[in-house]
């Protein structure tokens, strides 16, 4: 129970009362003491369901492509943040360093910090790569089979599988199942994208490139252009 009132409590902070989303989810953490019993014995059971997103689609920054990003149920991010707050730690600890994006007491400027070390001491030759779709592409099952390598609760397992496949509700199309990827938008979306591309870090590391890497953005840098090469050739196979 602590932890889905501290998961309340961090899925209402710094929501807008001025906005549907951020209204519901302050009104939700008005009703927590009265709507958490219930859901806590869903969980215990195994009985918690999911329900599905409702995606829309927004800008892509600097192109005229939009991208989709689901906005799922206040319960759902409840659940999810009191996942991610138990299976983190664990994640964390096998995690590279060369990865920055949504991670615990690390951001975007410390990225570009190390990019900007790496170039002085003389990585000048630069891989730079964006896996193009790469959060509603990731395959399931590998995925699952990643998560299983640190957890062995099964229970927590099929939780995640569930979230993995609750789908998304779009406008005039209903309900659409989600058979690839995880949820754009979803709380515990960017700890397994992490996860999966946590092999890719280590492997770089292996060969002696510098990898600096934000969720599905990254580069390689490198002291000679030969070896730049043979990343970005290695890069592709590993994908």
């Amino acid at each position: 129970m602590e932890n889905l009132q501290s998961a309340v409590a961090k899925v209402a902070q710094h929501k807008s009362r001025h906005k549907p989303d951020g209204q519901r989810c302050r009104r939700y953490a008005e009703q927590a003491q009265r709507r958490l019993p219930a859901l806590q014995n869903k969980l215990r059971k195994g009985e918690y369901q999911p329900q599905p997103a409702r995606r829309v689609w927004i800008p892509k920054l600097g192109s005229r492509e939009l991208r989709p990003l689901g906005i799922p149920p206040v319960e759902n991010r409840v659940v999810e943040m009191a996942v991610r707050q138990v299976i983190e730690p664990i994640f964390e600890q096998t995690f590279a360093p060369q990865s920055y994006g949504f991670r615990p007491g690390r951001g975007a400027k410390d990225a570009l910090r190390r990019v900007q070390q790496l170039l002085d001491a003389g990585w000048i030759w630069v891989v730079d790569a964006d896996v193009k779709g790469y959060f509603d592409n990731i395959p399931q099952d590998k995925l699952l089979a990643a998560i299983a390598e640190h957890i062995s609760d099964g229970a927590v397992l099929e939780l995640l599988r569930r979230f993995l496949e609750q789908g998304v509700m779009e406008s005039g199309k209903g309900w659409q199942p989600t058979e690839t990827g995880t949820p754009q938008g979803a709380v515990i979306s960017p700890l397994l994208a992490n996860l999966y591309l946590n092999p890719l870090d280590h492997a770089m590391a292996r060969q002696g490139w510098q990898m600096v890497r934000y969720a599905d953005d990254f580069i390689i840098l490198c002291e000679r252009a030969e070896q730049a090469q043979a990343a970005l050739a290695a890069v592709g196979q590993w994908m």
